[in-house]
């Protein structure tokens, strides 16, 4: 499951994490935007909850220093041995640049400048010297964790995920349909052993189809016209599908894309129906080759984010006989 879960303060998630736990669940993802950073959310889950796995979905490779996004990675391996996996990735230049005053170049370069510092600095090297979008002079943790994470490599097109495949122990994906999860995991090719497929799913448990394609309309808009975003789909091969959204989109008529999604397109990348509905959905990204299904609960009419018995409750029928059906 993705945490923190929206509307419950941090301080209150003592009952959400052992809803989670007591449901089946087996690991909590955090991500990084604007709410809570990647970090915190986990600290706590390894605190009430030590049973869990943790892992970050995504770090951003450009708003922290290399340093310290280390340290921040192995504070947390130091909490959690051999249960932490550290998830990074580009972002986007709002996240970036917008938010966080930093430059957003070569995303690649740096993300994949990153993931090599972090596999070095995380096993307790000293490092020193150049890489090709930054330069560290004799780093060295004081606290090396003595169980490294695995690293993870967000991606969404070829470039990336043969990085991923090629030096990181896993990838994350995100923003795809069950039926795109084979062509995303072919460009990895032969995989090592324990290399993982995580795969961030949004969930809108509603019988509700209008409620939930609304919803879906707005995240897709959001999210689907950032160039990474646009570029992935295409990709996909939903040019045809979308074109008429990036057209209203680039012309300022926001209400006009979000019209132009088709319904197929919104119940493909946002899973609706009942829990159970959802859960056999869910159970199709795995048939397709995601090791790790991570979901993004999305509010419903039927229960609001503030009511955690409510949550506790959908959570759990969510959950259900998860090792079975998933």
């Amino acid at each position: 499951m993705t945490v923190p879960l929206g509307g419950i303060p941090l301080a209150d998630h003592a009952a959400v994490y052992a809803a989670l736990a007591d449901a089946g669940y087996t690991d909590v993802w955090s991500s990084e935007v604007n709410g809570a950073d990647a970090f915190t959310p986990l600290t706590l889950a390894a605190a009430w909850q030590p049973g869990l796995r943790l892992g970050t979905a995504i770090t951003p490779a450009f708003t922290r220093g290399p340093g310290l996004l280390a340290m921040s990675a192995a504070a947390l391996a130091d909490v959690a041995p051999g249960r932490f996996a550290l998830g990074i990735g580009a972002s986007s230049p709002v996240v970036v640049s917008d938010w966080n005053a930093v430059e957003f170049t070569e995303p690649f370069r740096r993300t994949r400048d990153v993931l090599r510092f972090l596999r070095a600095a995380l096993r307790g090297e000293t490092v020193d010297g150049a890489f090709d979008t930054f330069a560290v002079r004799r780093f060295t943790l004081e606290r090396p964790p003595v169980v490294p994470p695995p690293l993870l490599l967000a991606a969404l097109r070829p470039g990336m995920l043969r990085l991923a495949a090629a030096e990181a122990d896993g990838v994350i994906l995100n923003w795809l349909a069950a039926t795109d999860v084979p062509r995303a995991v072919a460009e990895l090719g032969q995989r090592r052993p324990q290399f993982e497929v995580v795969a961030r799913i949004f969930v809108c448990p509603t019988e509700d189809a209008g409620y939930a394609r609304t919803l879906g309309r707005r995240m897709i808009t959001s999210y689907l016209t950032v160039p990474a975003y646009a570029e992935f789909h295409r990709w996909l091969g939903r040019q045809e599908a979308l074109a008429d959204m990036w057209a209203a989109w680039a012309a300022g008529d926001r209400r006009g894309a979000l019209a132009a999604i088709p319904d197929e397109v919104v119940d493909a990348l946002i899973l609706h129906g009942s829990p159970e509905q959802c859960r056999a959905q869910v159970s199709r990204y795995v048939d397709a080759g995601v090791d790790v299904p991570v979901l993004a609960l999305l509010p419903t009419p039927e229960v609001t984010a503030t009511d955690p018995v409510a949550l506790a409750t959908l959570v759990t029928r969510l959950g259900r006989d998860a090792k079975e059906s998933v």
